[in-house]
């Protein structure tokens, strides 16, 4: 597998990312261990984590992912074999949210104590902050950075007005610029990337890492009529995708699969990842055999008469 550059960051990742956010909340301690495990082991590297994860959880208080992401890195000793993202900025309780300078350096020793590292490869705004000047977020950024703590940065569901002014904000002041983006993207989610977002990153080579690439699991096949959510923790995530445009999408990727010997959620996956300017899905799993089929899609090459079925469908 070849590696794709993240930005212009100096960090090179393989086109799948592992998602954190079910650590402690659908995968037990033991689960997650294990998929972390075998993630590594078959080749990959990027695991993406936020401090909140999973703060909406009943009982939780956010944390919970860094925590148990920090007792695998100790224990398994991989630190040097994986790039680790994490996030600040969304609401952890009334007095810890936002991306001022004084929460940010805060919240950078929270996620490094609980990730049990000294420093973290990819620190992401996890979401626009309105009330804070964009200079004294990326100065706060800055510091770490000289500090050793953090080596390069990103922006997640950040909007193409606020994401332009921020990189020209680096420019103008030499603070350290934003190197990815983190948007929801998917064969079904396409409009508001594709249009606004998508040539600005081209523009500005930042690495692009699409969350939710298979539409909280609608994508997979497995939810293909209301019948289908009952008693699942995604249901109303999953929802708003069954409609006609869903259904014909969903069509699409079962010839696909069918063509290709392949899955769905494969196909899925290995449309994003051939579309120009993605730097790798960000995907998670919760069983070994799940993880295994998010592998499977990046050895999957889809023929262009399959892409194009593809892109058509989910128009």
């Amino acid at each position: 597998m070849e590696k794709r550059r993240v930005g212009n960051s100096g960090l090179a990742i393989h086109p799948l990312a592992l998602g954190g956010n079910v650590f402690g909340w659908t995968a037990d301690e033991p689960t997650s261990f294990r998929l972390l495990d075998a993630f590594v082991e078959a080749g990959f590297d990027l695991i993406d984590t936020a401090d909140v994860y999973s703060h909406w959880v009943p009982g939780h208080k956010g944390g919970e992912s860094e925590t148990i992401l920090g007792k695998w890195l100790k224990r398994s000793g991989n630190r040097q074999n994986v790039i680790i993202a994490t996030k600040v900025g969304k609401e952890m309780s009334p007095d810890r949210k936002g991306l001022s300078k004084s929460y940010i350096l805060r919240a950078a020793e929270d996620s490094l104590k609980r990730l049990q590292t000294d420093y973290i490869d990819l620190y992401q705004s996890h979401a626009d902050d309105p009330e804070t000047p964009l200079e004294e977020t990326l100065e706060a950024f800055g510091r770490l950075i000289r500090d050793g703590k953090v080596r390069a940065i990103g922006a997640s569901n950040y909007g193409p007005e606020r994401l332009s002014q921020a990189l020209e904000a680096s420019g103008r002041s030499g603070l350290p610029a934003y190197q990815s983006l983190q948007p929801l993207y998917n064969l079904y989610d396409r409009a508001e990337y594709e249009s606004e977002l998508e040539p600005i990153c081209l523009e500005r080579q930042l690495g692009v890492l699409c969350y939710f690439p298979l539409a909280s699991g609608f994508l997979t096949g497995k939810y293909r009529s209301e019948k289908d959510l009952s008693g699942r923790a995604r249901a109303e995530l999953v929802k708003k995708y069954l409609d006609e445009r869903g259904y014909r999408i969903l069509g699409a990727l079962d010839r696909v699969a069918e063509k290709h010997r392949s899955t769905p959620a494969a196909v899925a996956l290995a449309w994003l990842i051939a579309r120009p300017g993605i730097t790798a899905p960000i995907a998670s799993a919760t069983t070994l055999d799940q993880l295994n089929a998010l592998i499977g899609a990046t050895r999957l090459t889809l023929a262009s008469s399959s892409i194009e079925e593809l892109t058509l469908a989910s128009a």
